[in-house]
Parts: structure tokens; sequence; C-alpha cells
């Protein structure tokens, strides 16, 4: 049997599909069915790539795995002999010459003349007929791959021959495989066009030629080089061990040995002078509109002065403005022009934008001229940056501390910059610039300031180090600064709340709230109100803090703050208001995404995406998350992807899927404490969904004993509760402590060093459930009184209170919007208690709308306990029919039917091909499909 080679490894990142093509092209040709495609890109975009992946994809593999021997021609276009007829098809022939003699002599003659730089005869159907004879001599008894790379750089008569050859190909094991700039060069074969790589993909391609590269330096290399292959590898390869890391500015285009600059620098001086002008112009600032580009050009010029760069494929010309192509080609032209041309193009530049009221960009050219400091050019750049998006804000600041002739100057423009930068996601970059402004003669509030920022870059990682540190700054800006004092407050009481401990906190909060008394709030409301309520409840005032963070919440309506509606946000979870602190994240990642603000867009995301899991919304929950992974790798935020890795994690164990939720899990085995505690909870949702209540009690137990976040330590108790009652089951629920129900008091409010404690055996009643009965009540939200009565249910000594218990809790359920899976969980509980109970009868009604809710979820192991309970009460519980499609199958079929891979899907979902490949086989079940293609036709149909 003919074996044919798989490409794999060998390739540019996110190229799975159309490996794929190349590998079912060689398949082909192995079984003696022959055949062509070409792949068509940009300079750089991975076309070679593509085709060496291939070649050592034949000749690398060993012997034993090859079944079949290959013949490797490589012919690559030169666009000195474009001009030349034939001079392609001479270098193919000629790397065949012993074969050529083998052929009769009507073959032989016509591709000899060639080989001889003649005119060969008999027109070029004769001369097909012979190149065709030759590929199959040549390849008997072995397989044979042409690789044509640049082959819209070979002469036109060659072109010809290739098409006419590859269409004639079907009985032979030949494959041609070709790359193009442009679809025209071989037209009528069967073309591919390779997609751009996603953000992902670069990323990984960077990290494959320097792994210790900090997100920051990826995110910038991005910036420069876009998702051209061949331009990220250059600069990855070339960067210097402090550049990797972020200690050394990044180059600012492609080092000069690079193929890709070399192929450009080649390209540009044959352009008329009038192209390149507007080229530089254009290339100096990429906002600036065809129009304006007229303008700043002068008198003369014309759109058409661009045609020639757009048939060299250097620039795409839209309304818009001119897109180069690739984007490094920019980068490429400022590095290749005089500084005094260069300083040309900022002075026109200037002078239009200025002219057009775009001050800030018409200042940012002023100042890429000055030679020296200039105050007044700093400040003007200061006042605008307070208008600009974060990115465009940090390049306004960074250039006004550069101009600044005051150290004092110098180190607040630098902190404003790290501010805009962690806004826009660049944490590394931000933290060198304050630094550095630490290091300058500033005033002993720019250094507090500075300790701040410092603290607020390392808050998510060390919350600890970092609430101490902004304590401390609000302490000394309380004097001079009450404004700088409130936002220090702000971060630190984000801080507390992680570590549970809230330290200084109250006192200094009193302090400064008491600035803003008597009116004085001005725009601070919400931010005093949320700093005064957070310590009303550290101190155990649990209604005046609510009074106060529910004022926060009815001033976030009214901000269009992105920053001030996140916190708001975790406000609205805190107060139990889940759905309400979803619509205030959600609006809160729509602001940030419109201001250019790409930190807090995931860190919105993540308030959303928790906020609708508490709420019991998994489907929004899930939407959420996927996009928060994706948008926070792209900000150069692993710590906030992490989080919403353990979010999916914990998702999935919700509703049992097992493989989903311990994949995601070990991704963040490593992340900060309180993602790994997340982590630790899906976990032990998993165990008891699988009915090991001891290892879910043992689990849970130590999150609520762990101190750590007072909103996490409250949300475990639910299902700690239920671990409890499945142990202390001997004996009508066993004997509890504490009391008529076993509640036990572990502080007043939890902020107790280490908050409430856990006792240390699985069997015992957690001394937390008394702090979580007394915040569901005071939320007086349904979703948390349901689950308050079913922890009384679980809990209570008297079996008939306990039935009252869980006939509230389904009370309180059923006035909720869309109670979905914590109505089926609590039904399922219920129908337990009733089938111990000895009232089946009663016992199958809860069961049977539980098991369909956990269906209909996919929810299949907690479908299954309410299946066996079902059975134990005298049920004939049979299989259950076909039901809707999940979120995420829907998600995975939608995906799978465009055509994408299992590799493509698992890099969109962030989990392994294994398990898309195990969610695939339930999908093709529900639906009754049997192929890839069945599914296709299936969501098209519909």
């Amino acid at each position: 049997m003919l074996n044919a080679p798989v490409v794999h490894e060998v390739v540019p990142c996110g190229r799975d599909a159309d490996l794929a093509a190349i590998t079912d092209l060689l398949t082909e040709a192995a079984a003696g069915r022959g055949g062509a495609l070409v792949l068509t890109a940009g300079p750089g975009e991975g076309r070679t790539t593509m085709l060496e992946a291939a070649r050592r994809s034949v000749l690398d593999q060993p012997p034993a795995a090859r079944g079949l021997m290959w013949t490797v021609v490589s012919v690559p276009g030169h666009g000195d002999e474009s001009g030349i007829a034939y001079g392609g098809l001479q270098r193919l022939v000629e790397s065949l010459d012993g074969t050529v003699r083998e052929l009769p002599a009507e073959w032989r003659e016509p591709l000899l003349a060639v080989a001889g730089g003649r005119e060969p005869g008999g027109g070029p159907l004769t001369l097909c007929l012979a190149v065709v004879a030759l590929l199959r001599r040549a390849a008997r008894g072995r397989a044979m791959l042409c690789l044509l790379d640049d082959a819209d750089r070979l002469d036109q008569p060659t072109r010809q021959v290739i098409r006419l050859v590859a269409r004639r190909l079907g009985g032979a094991p030949v494959a041609v495989l070709a790359s193009v700039t442009h679809d025209a060069a071989l037209t009528g074969l069967p073309l591919r066009q390779l997609r751009p790589l996603d953000e992902e993909a670069c990323r990984e391609l960077l990290r494959r030629w320097a792994p210790d590269i900090t997100d920051d330096v990826a995110t910038g290399l991005l910036e420069i080089a876009g998702a051209n292959p061949a331009a990220l590898t250059d600069l990855a390869t070339t960067l210097t061990p402090e550049q990797r890391r972020g200690y050394a500015a990044l180059p600012g285009t492609l080092p000069p040995d690079s193929r890709l600059r070399l192929r450009l620098r080649a390209v540009l001086p044959a352009l008329p002078p009038s192209t390149r002008t507007l080229l530089l112009l254009a290339a100096t600032d990429s906002t600036v509109r065809p129009a304006e580009l007229l303008k700043v050009a002068g008198a003369g010029a014309s759109l058409s002065d661009l045609e020639p760069a757009e048939r060299a494929e250097l620039v795409v010309v839209g309304e818009e403005g001119v897109r180069f192509t690739p984007e490094v080609v920019r980068s490429v032209i400022l590095a290749e022009e005089t500084v005094g041309r260069r300083h040309a193009a900022h002075l026109a530049l200037a002078g239009v934008l200025g002219s057009a009221g775009r001050q800030l960009g018409a200042l940012l050219h002023l100042a890429a001229m000055a030679a020296g400091p200039d105050e007044e050019l700093a400040r003007e750049l200061m006042m605008e940056a307070e208008q600009a998006a974060p990115r465009e804000a940090a390049i306004a600041q960074r250039r006004a501390a550069e101009l600044s002739a005051t150290p004092r100057g110098a180190s607040a423009a630098l902190l404003a910059a790290a501010r805009s930068l962690m806004a826009a996601g660049r944490t590394h970059e931000a933290g060198l610039l304050v630094r550095r402004a630490g290091k300058l003669r500033g005033s002993a509030g720019v250094r507090a300031r500075a300790r701040g920022v410092l603290a607020e870059i390392n808050l998510r990682a060390a919350p600890a180090e970092a609430r101490d540190v902004l304590l401390d700054v609000a302490a000394e800006l309380m004097p001079a600064d009450p404004d700088g004092a409130l936002d220090a407050l702000l971060l630190a009481g984000e801080a507390c709340s992680r570590t549970g401990e809230p330290g200084r906190y109250p006192e200094l909060a009193r302090r400064a709230t008491a600035r803003f008394a008597d009116g004085r709030m001005g725009g601070r409301a919400m931010a005093v109100h949320q700093v005064a309520g957070v310590a009303d409840l550290m101190t155990g005032a649990e209604d005046a803090a609510f009074i106060r963070l529910r004022e926060v919440l009815r001033l976030a309506e009214r901000t269009a703050d992105p920053a001030a509606l996140i916190r708001a946000a975790n406000t609205g979870i805190l107060l139990g208001q889940d759905k309400r602190a979803a619509r205030l994240a959600r609006k809160a990642a729509g602001l940030a995404r419109e201001n250019g603000a790409s930190a807090l867009v995931p860190a919105a995301l993540e308030v959303a995406a928790f906020a609708d899991l508490a709420a019991g919304r998994y489907d929004h929950a899930t939407a959420s998350a996927l996009d928060g992974v994706a948008v926070a790798r792209g900000a150069g935020r692993p710590d906030l992807a992490d989080a919403h890795l353990a979010l999916l994690a914990l998702l999935a164990a919700f509703v049992g899927d097992r493989e989903s939720a311990l994949e995601r899990v070990g991704a963040v085995r490593h992340a900060e404490p309180e993602v790994r505690a997340l982590g630790v909870w899906a976990e032990a949702l998993l165990d008891l969904a699988g009915n090991q209540p001891a290892a879910a009690a043992e689990r849970l137990a130590g999150i609520v004993a762990g101190g750590g976040s007072l909103v996490l330590r409250v949300a475990v108790t639910p299902h700690l509760v239920e671990a409890a009652a499945h142990l202390n089951r001997g004996g009508e629920n066993g004997r509890r402590r504490g009391g008529e129900n076993g509640w036990g008091r572990g502080g007043e409010n939890g902020w107790e060093k280490g908050g409430p404690q856990a006792s240390g055996t699985a069997g015992e009643e957690p001394a937390a459930i008394g702090v979580f009965d007394q915040w569901a009540g005071r939320t007086g939200q349904h979703g948390w009184l349901a689950l308050r009565a079913r922890c009384r249910a679980l809990t209570a000594l008297d079996p008939d209170a306990a039935e009252d218990h869980f006939r509230e809790a389904l009370g309180w359920h059923g006035r909720d919007d869309d109670p979905g899976f914590a109505l089926a969980h609590t039904g399922l509980l219920y129908g337990r208690h009733l089938r111990r109970r000895r009232r089946p009868a009663e016992a199958r009604d809860h069961l049977r709308r539980a098991a369909d809710t956990f269906h209909r979820l996919d929810a299949r192991p907690w479908a299954e306990q309410a299946m066996r309970e079902l059975r134990a009460a005298g049920a004939k519980a049979g299989p259950v029919g076909r039901t809707p499609l999940t979120a995420q199958q829907e998600r995975i079929a939608g995906l799978v039917a465009e055509g994408a891979t299992n590799r493509e899907v698992a890099r969109q979902l962030h989990l392994s091909p294994r398990t898309i490949d195990h969610h695939l086989r339930n999908v093709f079940a529900r639906l009754g499909v049997r192929s890839r293609t069945e599914l296709a036709h299936l969501l098209t149909a519909g």
C-alpha cells in the first residue's frame, strides 16, 4: 500500500487547515491520483515555509514510515528571469536530465530543445505532453513532488505549460505544489488562500523563536510586524536578552539582513518619486485619510500616484486610509528614508492636521522634530492626552516627559504614561516607566504615587503586599492630595477583598471620606461611597455598608468610566445583585473597547462571567469567559487569561463536564491563589457530581479556611453544606453542632483574620454557613434566598422543618426569571429527601423535572444522579430522547460546519483537540449525523 506523508511539526503555527489540504494532495499523489495545489499569500506570509514543510514531510520521515520513496524537484521563480521564455521550464528539465534521455524521441526532442535554450517545436500542447511523460517516467516506482515557489515570477510560457501539465496528472503519482502572490498567475488550478495568522498563532510563533519573550514585548512586535510570519520571525530571532524581557527598547523595523527587508529595499527605489512621497507621508501617520494625504502632498498630487505601490502589492488604498501589506512595510519605508525627508513629512502633516482640528496628531508631529526641552509643547501634549485613547495618550505623555525641562514634570508625565499603558494592556512597559519616574528627583507625592502604580500592577499576583503599599500611599497622600488618597484606597479595598484581611483600611477610609463630607464629594461620590461602604462591611456595620454600596450601584448607572463600572459591578456581586452586576460589567467592556482601554476589557468580562455564573446564566458566562481569554492574551494579561480559564473550568464543572473542567484546571495550576481556588472549587463540584462528598467537603473546607476572597468563601458555602450533608446522612442527617439547626458562627462578617473557619473534619458543619445565611438574607435576591433556604433544609435536625425549607427554596426559585440549573439541583435534593422519608410518589415528580433539566443542560452526571434517585423511588427511568445542543456544543458544531479543524476549534475554545473530539462525537450522536459533511449540510439547511 502506498503511504502518504503527513505534514505536521515543521509548519508555521495556526496553519492546520492549510496543512490538511497539502496532506490531501500528497495522499492522492501517493495513491496514483496526481494533481496540483496553488497557495496564494503576500510576501512573508508563509508560502515558502509551507512548501518547505511539504518537502521535509516527504524526505525527513524514517524509511519504515514512508511506504513510498519520493523525488522532490524545486523550481522557484526569479524576477530577473521572468522575461526569458521557458527559463523556468529549462531548470525543471535540466534537473531531470537523465530521465529525459530515456524518453521516446517524440517527447525527448522538445525537452532537449528547452534544456538547450532553443525554441521547442510543436506548440504548447506538444511540450506539455512531453513534460507529462517526463514526470511519469521520473515517478516510476516512487512518487514525485514538484515545488514551484514564487510561481508568479516564472516566465509566462512556463506558467502556461504548468497549467496544462497539472490538468493531465490524474493517473500519475505526481503532486505539483506552487505558491503565488496574486491569483492570476496560475488561473484554472486549485487555489488556496493562506489566511492571516490569528493573534494566538502569532504569539505561539514568537515563543517558538524566543521562548522567554514577555507578553508586552510580543504585543510590541505584533504592532511592528502585524501578522506577517516572516517579519515576526526576523524580529524575534534578532532580539537581545534585554529586549526579549522588555528591559531595552524594541527595534523600530526589520533587521538590515532580513530577506523581507531586502526584498522591499529592492522594490522601493524603482517607484516614482511622487509615489515614494505619498508612501512616506502615509507611513509617518497611519491615521491620515487619503484626502488629507493629498492635501499634505500639495498641488499636483493624485491617488493615482499610489498605483505603482498597489501594483507592487505594498499598499491597499481605501476610503479610510492607506494600509501597508504587510504592515511592516511602514517601518521599512521610514527606516529607508533620510532624516531630512522624515522631518519634512512631520512638518507638513503637523500643519494639515492642526488646521483640521486634530491637535494631538499635530502636536506629536511637532514633538518628533523637537531638538530639546520644550515646556509649552509638553504641557499641550499632556492636556490633549487627557481626551485620547490610552495607547495614543501614552505616546503623547512619554513625549511630554522627554520634552519636560524639570524632573518633577518629567516624572509626572511618566506616571501618567504608565497608567495609560496599563489601561492599554502594556503592564510590563508601564512598570519600566514607573521605575524611571521613581529615579527622578520629583516631589514626595510623585514618589508615593509611583509606589502606588507599582502596587496596582502587582495587585493580583501579590495582593497582601499591594494592600500594605497602597495603604501606606493613602496615608502619605492624605494631607495634601485627598483625591490621590481616595484612589489608593479604592485599589487597597480590592486588595483587602482578595486577602480577606482589612489591615488599616477602615481607619484610613474614615479619615479620607471625612475630607469629602458636607457636600464636598463633587465628582467623587461613587468613590467615597465605595470606600466608606467597604470600611463599614469590614467593621461589622453591614446595614450601613449595604446602604452605601447600593448607592454606588445607583450612581454607576450614570457613569461612562469603565474602571468605575468594573468596581461597581464587583460591588453588585458583593450585594448579590448578580444580573445587574453582569449588565454593568458588559457596559464597562463595551466602553473600554470603544476607548481603546484593552486591559480593562478582559477585567470587565471576568466580572461579567462571574456575575452571570452566580445568576445561573451559564451560556452568558461561558461566552464572556471565552471572549475574555482571547482578549486577555491579546492585551498582554496572562493573569486575566488564567482567571477566565478558571471560570471556564468552573462552568464546565457545574454541569459535570469532567474532561473540559480538568483540562482547564490543569492550565491554571500555577496561577495566582484566587484563580487556583476557583480550580479547587471546580474539582469539588466534579466530586459532588461523581458522588464523592468527602473529597468535595475537604476541598471546599480548604477554600473557606484559607482566608482570601470573601466573595469566593461565601459563594462556595452552599456546596460545602451539601457535601457535609451527604457525609452526615447516618440517621436522618446525623448529629450536628451549634444550636437548633447547626448554624455555627465564625466571626460576625467573615473579615476576622482568616475569615470564617471550617473545621478540619469534612463531616462537621462549617462555621461559614452562619455568615452565608446572614449575607444571603441581607441581599434580598431570590436566587440567594433560595440557596439560603436549601442550606437550612440540608442542616435542619427536624425532617419536617427541612421539608418546609425545601418548599421555601422552590418558592424563591419560582420567582427567578430562569432558575434553570439551581432549581433542578434543589429539586434533586428535595426529591432525595422525600424518597428517604418514604414518599416516593412526591419524590418522583421533583426528580423527573430535575432529570429533564439536567439532560437539557447536558449536565450528564447530575442527570444520572436524578435517574438513580428516580429508579430508587420506583420509577421506570428509561433512556432520554435526543435533546438540543448545549451552548458549547453549538459553538463547536458551528465552527466545524464552517470548515475548522479540531485543532482550530480547540484554539478558539481553549481546550485540547482530544477534548474537542470527545464533544464532537456527542454532537454527532445528538444530531444523528455521521460526518462533518452531514453536520455542515444539516446546519446550513437549518
